[in-house]
C-alpha cells in the first residue's frame, strides 16, 4: 500500500501529476494539479485504489483530505473519479458545511452529481462524519450569501472559489446581496 510520495514533479496532466521518486514515475490523480510546477519537489498523502484492471493513486496535500476522499467513496454510487471531482470542485470545509447544514443543493453543483446522489452524500456522510462534524463550528450561510454563491458560480467560479470570496468579506459588510456580490468580486481582482 502506497500512503505517501515525495519526489519531483516531472509531468502535469489535466487531473494528475507524475512524481519522479528516485527514477520511478508515479501518476497521481489530484484535485489541484495545475497548482504544481514542473521540476519542484512535492509531497502528497495518497490513497491507492485497487481494481481488477488497475492500481490507481489519488493524492492530497493534507491527510484529512484522504479521509474525506475515502468516506466519499463509501457512499453508494460514488467512485474514486466522482469523489475526486467533488474535492476538485468543493473544499473539504465547504463539503463539510453542506453536509452539516443538510444542503444537498450545494453538492449538486459538482459536475456529475445529481439530486439523488447529493442527498445520498449528505445522508451517508453525516453518519460517517458525525463526530468530525460535531467539532466544526456551525457556519450556516445566510440567504444573501447563498444568492451571492449562486451568482459567483453562475459567473464560472468554482464552489471553493466562491466560498473563499465569501469568507474574505469583512465581518461588518451589509447583508445586501448586490453589495456583498460586488465585494466578493473584488476578491478575485
Amino acid at each position: 500500500m502506497i500512503v505517501s510520495l515525495r519526489g519531483v514533479v516531472s509531468s502535469l496532466g489535466e487531473d494528475y501529476v507524475v512524481i519522479d521518486v528516485n527514477g520511478v514515475g508515479y501518476q497521481v490523480f489530484t484535485p489541484e494539479p495545475q497548482h504544481q510546477a514542473l521540476n519542484t519537489e512535492l509531497f502528497l498523502h495518497t490513497v491507492m485504489v485497487v481494481r481488477d484492471d488497475s492500481f490507481t493513486l489519488y493524492g492530497f496535500s493534507e491527510n484529512a483530505w484522504c479521509g474525506l476522499f475515502r468516506n466519499l467513496m463509501k457512499v453508494s454510487g460514488i467512485g474514486p473519479r466522482l469523489a475526486l471531482s467533488i474535492l476538485s470542485t468543493m473544499s473539504p470545509d465547504s463539503l463539510r458545511q453542506a453536509v452539516l447544514g443538510e444542503r444537498p443543493e450545494l453538492i449538486r453543483r459538482v459536475p456529475g452529481v445529481g439530486r439523488k446522489s447529493a442527498e445520498k452524500i449528505v445522508l451517508e456522510l453525516r453518519d460517517k462524519l458525525g463526530d468530525d462534524l460535531a467539532t466544526l463550528p456551525s457556519t450556516s450561510l445566510s440567504a444573501s450569501d447563498v444568492e451571492v454563491m449562486d451568482a459567483l458560480t453562475a459567473l464560472g467560479y468554482s464552489l471553493a472559489e466562491a466560498q473563499a470570496a465569501l469568507q474574505a468579506l469583512p465581518p461588518d459588510s451589509p447583508d445586501d446581496v448586490e453589495v456583498r456580490l460586488r465585494l466578493a468580486l473584488q476578491f478575485f481582482s
